[in-house]
């Protein structure tokens, strides 16, 4: 059993049918989160199910007043959770884009790992997605009501595609491997 169906057909999706996801797909989305890999088993991934007007209308706002989002009747805020490495880190006073902090960017990577599963879980049950990410971090915890605890890692959007974008030019695997002498 092959997943690359899935790779092959996902697409980020910015028009969406009026038709509602069940609370039951929304979970078995977040589960595929859930399993997902991290770095010493920390798990820093929340999840955050955003389906009030008035909230996504604030999110918007914020992520650059991308209107069609609000097509989406799902929004998913994929947040990293700083306190998931504090018993090896004190948690980083910067937790913003511009943070040196180490520890910052391993949440981030692994947040990100746990947010393109549940990507590849909604293709699978032929429902389509769009990460956004295109946010100041505080504004968005602001619109979401969360703590600097927290890194916004993407906003999910989740819904019925009402398009089928056509697939992006992707390199060559001759333009992207670096081959080790012993696989040449």
């Amino acid at each position: 059993m092959s997943i690359l169906k899935e790779i092959l057909e996902r697409r980020s999706v910015r028009q969406y049918l009026d038709r509602d996801v069940t609370k039951e797909q929304v979970m078995e989305i977040l589960e595929a989160g859930r399993l997902s890999l991290s770095g010493s088993n920390t798990q820093p991934w929340r999840f955050m199910v955003i389906r009030d007007k008035a909230k996504k209308e604030k999110i918007v706002a914020v992520d650059h007043e991308q209107e069609w989002m609000m097509q989406a009747p799902v929004f998913i805020a994929c947040l990293a959770d700083m306190k998931s490495r504090e018993d090896e880190h004190p948690i980083p006073e910067n937790t913003l884009e511009d943070s040196p902090d180490n520890v910052v960017k391993l949440v981030i990577r692994d947040t990100a790992i746990a947010v393109s599963f549940m990507i590849l879980q909604a293709q699978h049950m032929g429902l389509n997605t769009c990460w956004t990410g295109w946010y100041d971090q505080r504004e968005m915890r602001t619109a979401l009501g969360i703590s600097d605890d927290y890194y916004v890692s993407a906003i999910l959007t989740v819904g019925y595609g009402a398009e089928s974008p056509e697939q992006r030019p992707r390199h060559s695997m001759e333009e992207i491997l670096l081959l080790d002498e012993s696989e040449a």
